[in-house]
């Protein structure tokens, strides 16, 4: 009966070594990437705002005058005379601009490399059309494991060197770009 027991529990304690040391495939969890050609999800979340404002005053004021006075003995006839001059400049300059931009978008990127610290290097990008509209995200940079989530997400603040863009191309976008006629003109105005 003893040995019964001891061999049970011999058989569950090496079960269960086994299943600790079996790596975790289940469908409930998920590994994080940690190898090349692994996937990684980028939540973007990113937001600007910029602005600049100057102004220049400049003033200058020159004035030059001369004046004479009447003559004196046989010369008194002669009248009085003059000679003013005066210059003034003033020039008031402003200026600003404002830029003010979000993007919120979640694209799956895939690891390219592995430094020897354990950090990772991604580079993913995706490709929308709708209406022969396209839509293009594309990012990049250097991750660290440790922060990534529990559901492999990642957000974009936490890239290092990221390279984030968004661009598109369509009628709508064509539609925005000055004509070719305007584009002259403001080239060469």
């Amino acid at each position: 009966m003893k040995s019964n027991i001891m061999k049970w529990l011999l058989a569950i304690l090496v079960i269960k070594a086994y299943l600790l040391a079996a790596p975790a495939n289940s469908i409930y969890s998920d590994r994080a990437p940690m190898s090349v050609d692994d996937i990684v999800t980028v939540l973007v979340m990113e937001s600007a705002k910029a602005g600049s404002e100057s102004g220049t005053n400049t003033n200058k004021k020159n004035t030059v005058g001369a004046q004479g006075m009447n003559g004196t003995g046989a010369l008194s006839w002669l009248p009085n005379f003059g000679v003013s001059a005066g210059t003034e400049l003033g020039y008031d300059g402003k200026g600003s601009t404002s830029r003010e931009g979000s993007l919120v978008a979640k694209i799956s990127a895939r690891v390219v490399k592995v430094l020897d610290n354990g950090n990772l290097v991604i580079d993913g990008s995706k490709v929308v059309e709708i209406n022969n509209e396209k839509e293009i995200i594309q990012v990049a940079g250097t991750i660290r494991p440790k922060d990534i989530g529990q559901n492999n997400t990642i957000y974009s603040y936490n890239i290092s060197d990221a390279k984030i863009t968004y661009s598109g191309k369509g009628t709508a976008t064509t539609g925005q770009r000055p004509g070719l006629l305007a584009r002259f003109l403001n080239w060469i105005f």
